[in-house]
């Protein structure tokens, strides 16, 4: 946590109105308005989505202003949410994918987000139809070449500060920083200016689970007034913006997308989540040229010191060598030092086992090794080989597929590189959707309010979301 920064989050929720009441339309007026959207949406030239923390609450992420919110449960003195997984296990909600799948239809032509969760760039949305007004925890940039790197673990810092890596782009290499705006940080022109540009050319900003609090980011989706556009707002709490919307939903963000694909029949497309890592053997003669004093690493494709968040150990064992010892890496960097005879070839099982959160616990990788024999070097066609193992996944309804994308040796010092892709989550919306269809009415409830004691109902969430870990380093952007 950076310095000063609980006292930045008190300032603010002073400011904001915590612990808001949420409203619930309903059931018959829900099915309406939902209609009337998707109708909508058919007739729409030019869709905008712009999204607050209300749709990745089915993903385990914490809102602000909810019952469970962050800023509520800090107003009354309350230790903020558990959870069971990582933030940086997070799987997108219903709702970002299905707008995965009105972008390829062609129907969305831009999103602009103010979390810092990562999930609309992880769910598949096209980095250039993305604003991230606040910026993404798992996003690195170069402030020399612009140059983006989107990680599979949380950047250590806030800030927009220098980050521990380098730019990797040939000459430039210089240190890379976060992404993620501090309070004082403006708003990036490079975000801000396409998400206003899209804005004003929209017929049809769709607000989805914001409150509409936060300046300057609230006052965008009015911008498409201006035009003879209009605005839908989609949130649990009323915003100071509705009277200036064409259609206020009081519902479940998933539940009103779920019955808005359904109207336009349209499917919702799985989530496949796939992450690399490296198997890295660097080998040495000895003198007399009889050993080779060899190093095993498994370590992250973003750099030897990159966080490998995925993988909790690793086991390794040597198939038909009794005389090699087995062991058991269960702290990063993983890395065995050991020494063989030069003309003797033999097979490691690599036993990588997973952390919390992935859908698989553990995956064996067999690894041939003969010093004698160059290794040859190759770079597959990766997009490729992502969509093979996306379909393999879907079909196969479970996680685990793999292939190696790239094998390459650098020879000061010498060492062979290889590159794996791996499945690590499949997550099928089609059972979500339809319980969310079939409890549309939203239960009996009108409002809800939290109250001081604590006792206020929760959220929903639907059966195949799965929590994650939220850390008050990032959720200045989950607005």
């Amino acid at each position: 946590m950076s310095l000063g920064y609980a006292e930045k989050l008190s300032y603010i929720e002073d400011v904001g109105n915590v612990g808001m009441v949420e409203y619930f339309d309903p059931s018959h007026v829900l099915r309406e308005k939902i209609d009337q959207l998707a109708i909508m949406i058919k007739k729409s030239k030019h869709l905008v989505v712009f999204t607050g923390a209300g749709i990745s609450t089915s993903c385990g992420i914490p809102d602000f202003r909810g019952p469970k919110g962050i800023w509520t449960l800090q107003r009354e003195g309350k230790a903020l949410p558990e959870a069971s997984l990582p933030f940086h296990r997070a799987a997108p909600s219903l709702t970002h994918m299905a707008l995965v799948e009105l972008e390829k239809a062609g129907i969305l032509k831009f999103v602009i987000s103010q979390n810092v969760d990562g999930l609309h760039l992880r769910s598949g949305i096209p980095r250039e139809k993305l604003a991230e007004l606040h910026g993404n925890s798992f996003m690195e940039t170069c402030p020399s070449c612009g140059a983006e790197y989107f990680r599979d673990f949380e950047v250590e810092t806030i800030g927009l500060k220098e980050t521990s890596r380098r730019c990797s782009v040939t000459k430039c290499g210089t240190r890379l920083k976060d992404t993620v705006l501090d309070w004082e940080d403006a708003l990036p022109p490079k975000e801000m200016n396409p998400a206003e540009k899209h804005c004003k050319q929209a017929d049809i900003v769709l607000c989805l689970g914001t409150s509409l609090q936060i300046t300057p980011a609230c006052n965008l989706p009015l911008k498409a007034l201006r035009g003879g556009g209009k605005v839908v707002i989609v949130n649990l709490q009323k915003t100071p913006k509705d009277k200036k919307a064409s259609l206020v939903i009081h519902g479940f963000v998933d539940k009103v997308i779920a019955g808005i694909m359904d109207q336009l029949n349209m499917q919702i497309p799985p989530f496949v989540r796939i992450d690399l890592f490296q198997i890295i053997i660097v080998q040495a003669l000895s003198n007399d040229r009889r050993y080779v004093n060899w190093t095993l690493q498994v370590a992250s494709a973003h750099g030897q010191r990159a966080a490998l968040p995925f993988i909790k150990s690793v086991e390794i064992s040597f198939l038909d060598r009794e005389d090699y010892k087995a062991a058991i890496l269960d702290k990063q960097p993983f890395r065995l030092k050991r020494r063989t005879a030069y003309n003797k070839a033999f097979e490691m099982v690599l036993k990588l086992v997973f952390s919390d959160g992935c859908g698989c616990s553990s995956l064996e990788i067999d690894v041939p090794v003969d010093f004698k024999v160059s290794t040859d070097c190759f770079d597959f066609d990766k997009d490729y080989i992502f969509q093979k193992l996306r379909d393999k996944a879907v079909v196969e309804s479970r996680c685990g597929q793999n292939a190696v994308i790239e094998r390459k040796t650098i020879l000061t010092p010498r060492s062979d590189v290889t590159t794996y892709a791996i499945v690590t989550n499949v997550v099928q919306y089609g059972k979500t959707c339809k319980a969310a269809l079939d409890s549309l009415s939203n239960g009996d409830l009108r409002k809800r309010k939290a109250n001081v004691t604590g006792t206020g109902s929760s959220r929903k969430r639907s059966k195949g979301s799965s929590k994650c870990k939220s850390r008050s380093e990032n959720i200045r952007g989950h607005m």
